[in-house]
């Protein structure tokens, strides 16, 4: 998946329903609670940033990986606005090579529903795996397999605002939701530029999940609905894995 034009927007359209300041607060709590050594971080679908610029604070090394160049470019800007050292690499997460291991490895915001194939899951699993120190933690979410096939499944919204207009509509089909977006983006001279962006999300359930982490070798150490302290029920839209070695 790669956003292209969308990157240029993104974080107007994300940034207000996303607390990433609560986010990064949740992340720090469970590094901290499990005794975390704060040296070497990655941040693997990081998008423009808006996770790792807040989490690098606490860490000496900070690597931020996207698939994205337009997505890595924003990024790049905000880590050298805010002084940050960070490297920032256009890879896939599932073919993740680094030639380095990490105290924390995060892929947050459901960047792990857009792996929609089984192998591909496997292989992600098992590259963080490998790319984790032996007291390492990665910290993942995804939407859950009732907020995909129920609460977006097949519906429609729009979205308006001076600067843009889009329409966002889904198809969910054995276990993939389809999104298919539609935008108007205001330029400069005052007209409106088309595009559009198709995206896919594989709507996992919770034993799928535990099973390819399990059989990758990695141990659940806890699991939240959402990053709160909530515990996950049959209405969590969001779960939050805090997995180990």
């Amino acid at each position: 998946m790669a956003y292209g034009e969308f990157a240029n927007i993104y974080d107007e359209l994300i940034y207000e329903d996303i607390n990433y300041d609560k986010v990064c607060e949740k992340v720090i709590d469970i590094c901290t609670e499990n005794g975390m050594i704060f040296e070497d971080y990655l941040d693997l679908a990081c998008g423009t940033g808006n996770v790792a610029i807040k989490v690098a604070k606490y860490f000496k090394n900070t690597y931020a990986v996207d698939l994205s160049d337009d997505m890595l470019n924003i990024a790049f800007d905000k880590f050298k606005k805010n002084k940050i050292k960070a490297k920032v690499i256009c890879q896939d997460m599932c073919e993740l090579s680094l030639n380095r291991t990490f105290n924390l490895i995060t892929s947050v915001l459901d960047s792990t529903n857009y792996i929609t194939e089984d192998e591909d899951l496997l292989q992600y699993f098992r590259n963080v795996y490998e790319h984790l120190k032996e007291d390492g933690l990665f910290i993942f979410d995804i939407n859950s397999y009732y907020k995909l096939s129920t609460v977006l499944g097949n519906n429609i919204y729009t979205y308006s605002s001076d600067e843009i207009f889009y329409t966002w509509e889904n198809s969910f089909e054995e276990e993939v939701l389809n999104m298919f977006l539609t935008f108007f983006v205001k330029q400069d001279n005052g007209l409106y530029e088309k595009f559009e962006e198709e995206h896919f999300e594989r709507a996992y359930k919770e034993s799928h999940i535990e099973q390819a982490l399990q059989e990758c070798g990695f141990k659940i150490l806890e699991k939240f609905a959402g990053y709160s302290d909530q515990k996950v029920d049959e209405n969590s839209e969001r779960i939050l894995y805090i997995v180990s070695k």
